[in-house]
């Protein structure tokens, strides 16, 4: 009986790929597969948000000797050619030894194929594909652009199936390769736990907030983002009686949405209508999300969180699949979707009005969906 693989997962300290796994297990939970591995660059943060109860946990990068025929081998190749790949091959070839023919390994990046990095992401699947595993490009986005590439064109049609996450992506997907299928990202379908709340929050009356580090990277005007949001705040604050629900998405030392959020807290901290959040796993950040009113987020999955809870969203985002899943779920991302890039004074607050206005009529629009039966299908379809 075949196993199957999760890998390149970064780990659970960024909740979105906390949420792409737990609702991936969920979905692959009556399958009959013997084993349900999940390969993640950091397995402690795995086990520190419950994981490893749901499935085995492999470290991605394992030492090897360098009292080898490989290691000299891939050495040369480095200091001859300048090629760093058979090195980069070596640290994985251990947790991948593990995979065999008929073994089937789902990529749950979502959107590694979006970064720097993906000469890595290519090499990964070329040993998975030597090991004759079949492969599946799970829950992704993809830029348009970037798949015009002719390396990662013949790399991404190599693959068995291909789900992408929203049309944008699913329509450049399909031309390279004819088994691509469009899906909603499964963490549409995670299970929702509502933590313990603080006093202070108007259950049903919050704007929930989300700032990440990256579109602060990503803005256009140096210091426009953070400006934008004490607008938004100021606003929310004088002139409605909602409170403000400050919640963080991922908490990674290099990119955690803690660290801007603090900052607003403490400006705002002593007028009793504004409530910090410290970490969560994703089931209860989605809990909390689900009491607020209105969310106004950066992390895709934060964003994807509301929408699953039918809550009015704007997203503040920089990327593809902003665009594209807002596209899916309402017809266009016009209103829905403030780009970080085009972020100007006023723009935040202007757009936050606009969504306050059409509330009923997202909230209508965000309820009508069986996501987990979308899913479902095409997983069977693909997999199963």
């Amino acid at each position: 009986m075949s196993n199957i693989y999760l890998y390149a997962h970064g780990g659970s300290g960024n909740h979105g790929c906390e949420a792409i796994v737990r609702s991936t297990l969920d979905l692959l939970k009556d399958t009959p597969f013997e084993k349900k591995i999940l390969i993640s660059s950091r397995p402690n943060e795995d086990i520190k948000y419950g994981i490893n109860e749901l499935c085995e946990i492999e470290k991605d990068i394992m030492p090897y000797s360098k009292n080898s025929i490989e290691f000299v081998r891939a050495y040369l190749q480095l200091k001859l050619k300048n090629n760093y790949i058979p090195l980069d091959k070596l640290d994985y070839k251990k947790t991948f030894d593990h995979i065999q023919s008929g073994d089937i390994a789902l990529s749950i990046g979502g959107d590694n194929y979006c970064y720097a990095d993906i000469e890595k992401y290519i090499m990964l699947h070329e040993m998975l594909l030597e090991r004759g595993a079949k492969t599946i490009l799970w829950g992704c986005s993809v830029e348009p652009e970037v798949i015009k590439r002719k390396k990662v064109a013949e790399d991404l049609s190599k693959y068995s199936y291909i789900f992408a996450r929203e049309s944008i992506s699913y329509e450049a997907l399909k031309k390279v390769n004819e088994n691509t299928f469009l899906i909603p990202d499964p963490a549409f379908t995670l299970e929702c736990k509502v933590p313990v709340l603080p006093q202070n929050f108007q259950v049903e009356n919050m704007v929930g907030i989300n700032i990440s580090p990256m579109i602060i990277e990503n803005e256009s005007i140096p210091g426009i983002t953070m400006e934008s949001y004490r607008e938004l705040i100021d606003y929310v604050i004088n002139e409605t009686n909602m409170g403000i629900a400050l919640i963080p998405h991922v908490v990674w030392s290099d990119s955690d949405d803690r660290k801007p959020l603090m900052q607003l807290y403490k400006e705002y901290e002593k007028t009793g209508r504004v409530v910090f959040f410290e970490d969560h796993n994703c089931m209860e950040l989605k809990g909390i999300i689900s009491k607020c009113r209105f969310f106004v987020g950066a992390r895709t999955h934060s964003t994807i969180a509301a929408y699953s809870m039918g809550i009015p969203t704007l997203v503040v985002g920089y990327s593809v699949k902003a665009r594209g899943i807002a596209r899916d779920l309402f017809g266009g991302e016009e209103g829905y979707v403030l780009p970080v890039q085009k972020l100007t004074r006023d723009k935040l607050i202007s757009a936050f009005k606009n969504i306050m206005i059409k509330e009923k009529e997202i909230q209508k629009k965000l309820k009508k969906d069986n996501y987990k039966q979308q899913i479902y299908t095409e997983l069977k379809r693909g997999m199963i």
